[in-house]
């Protein structure tokens, strides 16, 4: 397949073509069009976010195998998780993961992007990275040296303040956290509510957020149902994109740059489908060798969870009134009259991060509480009153990679994340259980807890916690590195977020993470896609 251009003068011109608008496509739309000196095109492979769950807070759950606005990936069978296959959804839709995802904003360490910059990545230190944070935010507790107001992304505070929430937070506390109010602040460790990506009872995705107030600019173009094919190129310099709309083939041409921002598996694929990557997997393919770029797809990371269900004893969970004709329709009745109740609620009403050990600088495991249960994310909820609790390694030091199997943009890529692959993320998995354990065991989740439903008693030992770890564990959906910015030879981006060894073209979204972030993932992308409007407009001068 020819990696070239064959752009034509009656193909549509642009400054910049976005592909993806998701998470960070979104907030760059947005941005780039804000002064009206130039023309944008935003592309998006899936739908309008008009499903009328994606803006409801608890319908991530609806959403959750919904392939009109859903992906749906599978992971390759995982070596450590006994050859299990791991669901991926992501988000194809205006908004894209943050139109499915679990609504929270949590930012990650200071540490993270301090690490970032001592690996040679200058300006993404956390001095550097709050000011986007912070211009972003419209928090709702006001501005202050750690938020913002004014911007374009509501933070709000949980509005479900359940007893079961309560009760984990104050048995956290017996067990030695600290009380936390703000995971944002100045530090991380702790236990409190999460915050969320919502406004009046509503979901905020960068869709509602950013694209919302620019689509009616003359200068912004967005289309739907558009799905990349590749990014077109002039010698080495990137000067459109073709794709697929319907049964029509389609080619846009930019003046300025292409900026790729559809994520940790989109975004390597499109790169290598249009010729950049590994040059013997494109040559296998049958496409033609624009860069020989061996980072592409190289160094994928994601967060793994191991979820604890507890039996309630009291009739005071999500369970109770889904699994109950009257409750769940008075639920329903109260979100639609008044935005609240248990529609909601996130993904994760209250959280903690801890130490598995002491010697450790800053926590190594998140938790995330819901005061409902399941056997597996996205199905049916237990018909018995239920709670959860789950463990979330934050440093995982298993790598993966994304590859694709087909010259044709439509074929799924090879996902392999190797979970579990090192003697850290092992033990880490194991300690962070029994720690969680001690937590659901304290005092004040006693009147409350019937016993351990899964994994149970019969799971006590380090080894049989490690092997309901390989059976049960998960994705927390927080996928990145796969075009990671760096200096050294597997760097896909340079600090800029400009693809190494070509021109006029970027990648803007959770892939250029050097590594993960101690935390969920959607804050973090908003933040770099804010940074990356402003290079883009500086360049552009």
């Amino acid at each position: 397949m020819n990696a070239t251009s064959s752009l034509t003068p009656s193909d549509p011109e642009f400054d910049y073509i976005i592909v993806g608008a998701g998470s960070a496509g979104c907030v760059l739309a947005n941005r780039l069009s804000a002064n009206g000196q130039h023309r944008v095109l935003l592309l998006e492979a899936g739908p309008k976010d008009s499903n009328i769950w994606i803006h409801v807070p608890l319908g991530y759950g609806k959403l959750f195998k919904e392939k009109s606005v859903n992906w749906m990936y599978q992971t390759e069978p995982e070596p450590e998780l006994k050859g299990r296959q791991v669901f991926q959804p992501r988000g194809k839709t205006l908004g894209g993961s943050s139109s499915i995802n679990g609504l929270l904003y949590v930012r990650g360490q200071h540490e993270d992007y301090d690490r970032w910059r001592q690996h040679g990545n200058a300006g993404w230190g956390y001095d550097d990275v709050l000011p986007y944070f912070k211009k972003a935010e419209n928090q709702t507790r006001g501005a202050d040296q750690y938020h913002g107001t004014g911007g374009p992304l509501p933070v709000s505070n949980m509005v479900v303040t359940d007893p079961l929430s309560k009760a984990f937070i104050d048995a956290a506390v017996e067990t030695g956290l600290p009380y936390n109010p703000d995971f944002n602040g100045a530090t991380q460790e702790g236990v409190g509510l999460f915050q969320t990506t919502t406004r009046n009872g509503r979901r905020a995705s960068t869709s509602v957020a950013y694209l919302g107030p620019a689509k009616a600019r003359s200068n912004l173009k967005v289309e739907t149902e558009a799905l990349a094919q590749r990014v077109l190129f002039e010698g080495r310099r990137a000067v459109g994109v073709a794709y697929m709309q319907g049964s029509t083939l389609r080619r846009a041409r930019a003046r300025k740059e292409v900026v790729l921002s559809s994520g940790a598996y989109n975004s390597p694929q499109l790169l290598q489908l249009s010729g950049v990557g590994p040059a013997d997997l494109l040559r296998k393919y049958g496409i033609d060798v624009v860069l020989d770029a061996q980072g592409v797809g190289h160094d994928l990371q994601d967060h793994m969870q191991v979820r604890i269900v507890m039996k309630c004893s009291q009739k005071i969970t999500l369970n109770d009134t889904v699994n109950h004709p009257l409750r769940r329709t008075l639920a329903g009745a109260r979100y639609a009259l008044f935005r609240k109740g248990w529609l909601t609620i996130a993904a994760g009403t209250a959280g903690a991060f801890f130490k598995t050990s002491p010697r450790l600088a800053s926590p190594d495991i998140q938790v995330h509480f819901l005061p409902f249960s399941t056997d597996k994310m996205g199905e049916r909820l237990h018909d018995f009153s239920g709670f959860t609790a789950s463990v979330c390694q934050l440093r995982p030091e298993s790598r993966g990679s994304l590859r694709i199997k087909s010259a044709d943009a439509t074929v799924p890529p090879e996902i392999r994340i190797n979970y579990m692959s090192t003697e850290t993320d092992r033990t880490t998995n194991v300690e962070g259980i029994k720690i969680l354990r001690k937590i659901l065991n304290a005092p004040a989740l006693k009147p409350f807890v019937v016993g351990e439903y899964d994994p149970g008693t019969k799971v006590s030992t380090d080894a049989e916690i490690l092997d309901y770890c390989r059976e049960r564990g998960s994705t927390i959906y927080h996928p990145t590195s796969t075009c990671r910015m760096g200096n050294d030879a597997l760097a896909v981006v340079d600090q800029r977020l400009k693809v190494r060894g070509l021109e006029g073209l970027r990648v803007v979204d959770g892939s250029i993470m050097p590594d993960l972030v101690s935390g969920n993932t959607n804050a973090p992308i908003i933040m770099i896609a804010e940074k990356a409007s402003d290079m883009i407009l500086q360049d552009a001068r």
